[in-house]
């Protein structure tokens, strides 16, 4: 149904070698990159993040309320993304638990600020 989800950024080089880092585990790379956007994911016939510097030419801002949200396929994975992204220089939103009754997640903010959540149902 999502063909592809933009966040914006200040610095494209930082943001791609972050998200692709990040999502290696899960196939992603880097698809297409015509400077002031690149798109990365796994193939272009799934869904895929768009990284850009504003059309506009104005500073990039993270919308309140806005969140990526990744299936991590376990919690042991939820927790080793959320750890990977720490890692890679993401900040703390939310260390990986249980939010309601099966619904198990970690958060992050990537670094231009984005909110992210890797997650397990069940």
């Amino acid at each position: 149904m999502i063909g592809y989800v933009t966040i914006g950024t200040t610095d494209m080089e930082k943001a791609k070698g972050f998200w692709t880092e990040l999502l290696e585990p899960l196939g992603a790379k880097v698809l297409m990159d015509i400077g002031r956007i690149a798109f990365v994911g796994e193939s272009m016939e799934k869904p895929i993040l768009a990284l850009c510097t504003p059309f506009d030419g104005e500073e990039p801002h993270r919308g309140n309320g806005n969140m990526l949200a990744f299936p991590a396929g376990s919690r042991e994975k939820v927790d080793e993304f959320h750890a990977r992204a720490l890692a890679l220089g993401a900040s703390d939103e939310g260390a990986p638990g249980e939010r309601m009754p099966g619904f198990y997640g970690g958060y992050i903010r990537d670094l231009d600020g984005n909110k992210a959540v890797f997650y397990q149902m069940g």
